[in-house]
């Protein structure tokens, strides 16, 4: 699903795949997601509704079977984005 390497300063650098087998192909600029994790539900709404303004939202906000607050989409530029807040443990 995900792979995540801790960077300096708490930056975390997040990889994701998605296999032919779930109907996915790869288009030049559709092959990578932006991933920002805010600290709280509304940071990332925030976040989500100005970034995918005018774009398509692929998944909205919500809470994910993993525990974390979650969703995506492509912004109106055709970059592709993911919002998570991590579950308060």
């Amino acid at each position: 699903m995900h792979v995540q390497l801790p960077l300096l300063g708490g930056v975390m650098l997040h990889g994701t795949d998605d296999p032919e087998s779930t109907n996915f192909k790869v288009i030049q600029g559709n092959n990578f997601y932006i991933m920002l994790e805010p600290d709280t539900k509304y940071e990332a709404d925030q976040l989500f509704s100005k970034l995918s303004e005018g774009g398509k939202v692929e998944m909205q906000m919500t809470d994910m079977f993993w525990g974390d607050y979650w969703g995506s989409f492509t912004d109106k530029f055709g970059l592709n984005w993911m919002i998570n807040v991590v579950a308060k443990k």
